[in-house]
């Protein structure tokens, strides 16, 4: 189970005024969480004027929006669009005005998102479970399930009858039972340990026992006078300040002295006393004519307050450990019990299942329906997490996942077989992230997750709640961050496991428990288009700013957005997020306080439509270099923000063919063109996962299989292919073949590439030679030179390229090695080049290197090792005998 419910009394939306809230490592921009500074001495207010109160100064706006700039990204860009910038300001108000909103409600951001720890089903430490949902069209909550007897009445909670709060939350509470033969408990608040320190707490000290020993040891003498005796402190204010026959009736009250010459007479009264353990405190006025005051203390009085520590450890003594709550009790709902919420609304009665239900059966196997299972493992079978998360890396290489189609055989892959057998290949392929989906739970397999039912809940296809914390636990002890994609807009319209109509009503929920509970490190938000525009984003799209803020555009989606990235950055400062958004909206990454969304990365979905169109229509000798660069590149004032990849899941499962599919085909139907068409899919396969790796942004990502080169697409089992899972899985067999093998090969040192050469998080490209005639791009990355060669039948034995600085480069990835499945048309003599001086692409120096058609390399400036020379070595054999290193330069990024 996910959580123990708080013993402590609380409201479901509680009225308080906001509390400051930072993160330790710093919040982000945009969430403003002032820091409040206690001062030592204290102030009391005088009655002077009882009548009057000091009005609370308000800091000035322009100080509370310190930092704050709604259009500071267009003011950065140069861009005047008065629309846009009015529209950007009007949703800033509007998002102040939300936020103000949530902090009457809530104390703090932390609060808020908080939600599952008390929604949803959670044991007590009071022998009982406690169960919240938020149903504000319902007139009527009970739970229902095997654990008792599907009742609508055993177990329920009417509105007015601590039951239904005004905001329509419901809460019932599911009371152990007691074993025959026992007694209760005899204290109301007596607890057990149920989780953690679950074998602790069965010593035998009985409450009266600890009483004592808290009496004996803690307090000192006098201290618990006022405890024993709760009325002293008021009767003796009343006898100070109206005397022994003191009025007792409204009538008889006289007029009161103020609080001054109260404190004056008191305190004259009382000049001869003896010293007492009580408090000491004096008012000091200065003389002066106002009504505030320093109240100063005892100095050694204060520290010795402060060194006394609450009294809490004889109250968790008092807790019993879960074989004394075994003994006494069986549970009032089983581990594993099947549940649904019971609802009774102006439409007749639901049974539903909970909207904060983890574990969920959307379908049943006898064609039943469906139902939640209450998950609450023995703590000693109960999963403990062993591995610390990973840093966030300067750069992510992120390898895209599907749990249920990761295995060999013809089924549903489980949770513990992807740990077993899919995050070993992660590791050993060189990528540092891995990203889910269809992991949330989700009504048909066929929608490969994207009908979403349950937010909260993992898909149970897979196994169990458990089962997804080791696979993550794993990932981690392995150094791969875990990503989940998560869809907003494509939950299911089913009315008994979907939100669709949750409590009768229509705007229940249409119109982050995750990061802590299963601690994921980051979430990719899928098609946001279809969430920010009321045309769900399949409206043609210029480029003007006006098409960003028109009355297509849902304020309230973009809201959202930010909202939950200021939340997600602040409680946890090394979150990432992603956005796919097909229409670019401006300031996707921008933070929060200068008018962005506040992401960390966007996706350049530009990049595969492009691959895709080159491969299915157009031949290789028309392929534009300067449409593939500016496609790649995009925008370099956002490049660095960029996500790309060459194929994703979408080319393999949405009705289309991986690009091996398209490169390959069937060579076996013709042999004689086979070994040609092996030879220009291998070589197109790596240099389009190369250049797109290279050449763009800071982040990078795979589809699992495609890096060997899987062949076929994917299909999941549906109607039309009478529920086959022929292709709904992957080949891994495909690695001893020799193909794929290469394909694999070059991928590995390509993700080495990134690993060791820093060739994702160094700074932009200096991009210098695009030949559309010559079908060649080249381009330096910090002291890396990349040369592509796209031409399908030229090949150039000294081709030149410019580079700024003089020396030597050598070949350090060269895709036409025959461990790759090349030619191997390159000598190793070749290897090592000199640069010419000479000057070409606008750069002082040159070199002439060897470029075979459908080939690309990649260039390592290198320059002595003069720390580890020997002194025997003369100037003149320099070059030939120093050791030769690789470069690093000292500019940030560089």
């Amino acid at each position: 189970m996910a959580s123990l419910s708080l013993l402590t009394q609380f409201s479901f939306h509680p009225n308080a005024s906001s509390l400051p809230f930072s993160s330790e490592n710093g919040a982000r921009d945009g969430v403003l969480f002032p820091k409040k500074k206690w001062r030592n001495r204290w102030r009391c207010s005088a009655a002077e004027q009882p009548q009057q109160h000091r009005a609370k100064k308000k800091k000035p706006q322009a100080e509370a929006d310190k930092g704050i700039d709604p259009v500071g990204f267009l003011t950065k860009l140069g861009i005047s669009h008065k629309q846009f910038a009015q529209f950007l300001r009007e949703r800033h108000k509007s998002l102040k005005d939300l936020k103000d909103e949530i902090f009457k409600r809530h104390m703090n951001l932390q609060e808020m998102a908080s939600g599952y720890e008390i929604l949803g089903m959670h044991r007590n430490v009071q022998h009982r479970v406690d169960f919240m949902e938020w149903a504000p069209g319902s007139r009527y909550c009970a739970l229902v399930g095997d654990f008792n007897g599907w009742s609508p009445t055993e177990n329920c909670a009417r509105e007015g009858h601590f039951g239904r709060d005004d905001y329509g939350y419901w809460f019932i509470i599911l009371e152990d039972k007691l074993r025959e033969g026992e007694q209760p408990d005899e204290f109301y608040f007596q607890q057990y340990n149920y989780v953690d320190d679950y074998d602790k707490g069965d010593s035998g000290v009985t409450i009266e026992e600890l009483f004592k020993k808290a009496n004996d040891e803690y307090w000192e003498p006098g201290e618990d006078r006022f405890i024993k005796s709760r009325y002293e402190v008021a009767a003796k204010l009343y006898e100070q300040i109206f005397g022994p026959n003191g009025p007792e009736t409204e009538e008889e009250l006289e007029e009161i002295p103020d609080a001054e010459t109260r404190y004056k007479a008191w305190k004259e009264q009382h000049k001869d006393d003896p010293p007492s353990n009580l408090p000491p405190f004096d008012v000091i006025d200065n003389g002066k004519e106002y009504d505030i005051y320093n109240v100063v203390d005892d100095p050694v009085w204060r520290e010795k307050f402060r060194g006394k520590k609450p009294p809490l450890a004889y109250w968790l003594e008092s807790r019993k450990g879960r074989k004394a709550w075994l003994k006494k009790y069986t549970p009032g709902i089983p581990h594993g019990s099947k549940y649904r919420v019971y609802f009774n609304t102006p439409n007749g009665p639901l049974e539903r299942i909970p909207a904060w239900a983890t574990y969920v059966l959307p379908e049943d196997v006898d064609g039943k329906q469906a139902f939640a299972i209450h998950w609450e493992p023995p703590p000693e079978s109960a999963h403990r997490w062993k591995n610390m998360r990973p840093k966030v890396p300067t750069s992510l290489r992120i390898y895209e996942c599907h749990v249920g189609i990761s295995g060999s055989e013809q089924k549903i892959s489980s949770f513990n077989e992807f740990t077993e057998n899919v995050l070993p290949h992660v590791k050993e392929a060189g990528y540092n992230a891995i990203q889910l989906i269809g992991v949330v739970e989700h009504k048909d397999y066929s929608s490969v997750g994207y009908k979403v039912t349950n937010l909260y809940a993992t898909s149970s296809r897979y196994g169990t709640p458990d089962d997804f914390k080791c696979l993550v636990d794993e990932a981690h002890g392995q150094g791969l961050l875990v990503f989940l994609d998560i869809v907003h807009s494509y939950s299911a319209g089913d009315e008994m496991v979907g939100l669709s109509l949750f409590d009768g009503s229509n705007d229940c929920y249409f119109h982050t428990g995750w990061v802590v509970e299963y601690q994921i490190d980051g979430f990719q938000f899928h098609s946001l288009s279809s969430m920010m525009y009321t045309h769900n984003g399949f409206a043609s799209f210029t480029g003007d700013l006006e098409e960003y803020c028109n009355q297509y555009v849902d304020k309230d989606a973009l809201m959202y957005l930010i909202l939950a990235n200021e939340i997600l950055h602040a409680l946890h400062p090394n979150i990432v997020t992603i956005a796919e958004d097909a229409t670019y909206y401006p300031g996707l990454c921008e933070p929060t306080s200068k008018g962005g969304l506040g992401f960390d990365y966007y996706v350049n979905l530009s990049v595969p439509d492009m691959w895709l169109d080159f491969l299915e229509n157009i031949p290789d000798h028309e392929w534009s270099m300067s449409k593939i660069v500016s496609t790649l590149v995009r925008n370099r004032q956002y490049t660095d923000k960029m996500l790309v990849y060459a194929e994703n899941h979408n080319q393999s499962i949405s009705g289309g063919r991986s690009f091996a599919e398209i490169l390959f085909g069937n060579v076996k139907e013709d042999p004689l063109s086979s070994k040609q068409t092996l030879l220009r899919g291998c070589s197109l396969h790596k240099m389009i996962r190369l250049i797109t790796l290279t050449i763009g942004g800071h982040a990078y990502l795979n589809f699992m299989g495609n890096e060997f080169g899987h062949p076929k697409r994917v299909e999941f089992p549906m109607p039309n292919n009478n529920f086959s899972f022929s292709l709904a899985n992957r080949c891994w067999d495909l690695l001893e073949n020799e193909v794929h093998n290469h394909l694999f090969s070059f991928d590995k040192d390509m993700m080495k590439l990134g690993e060791n050469e820093r060739s994702l998080s160094r700074r932009l490209p200096n991009i210098h030679h695009v030949k559309d005639s010559a079908m060649v791009i080249s381009y330096m990355r910090g002291p890396l030179l990349f040369i592509f060669n796209f031409h399908p039948t030229n090949s150039y034995e000294g081709y030149n390229v410019g580079v700024e600085e003089a020396g030597e480069y050598r070949i350090i990835l060269n895709t036409d090695e025959t461990k790759y499945g090349g030619q191997g048309l390159i000598e190793e003599g070749q290897y090592l080049q000199i640069t010419i001086n000479r000057r070409v692409d606008g750069l002082r120096n040159c070199l002439e290197v060897p470029l075979p058609s459908r080939t690309a390399q990649v260039g390592l400036q290198i320059k002595p090792d003069f720390k580890n020379m020997k002194p025997s070595i003369s100037s003149n054999d320099l070059a030939l005998q120093s050791i030769i290193t690789a470069r690093e330069y000292d500019e940030p990024g560089r």
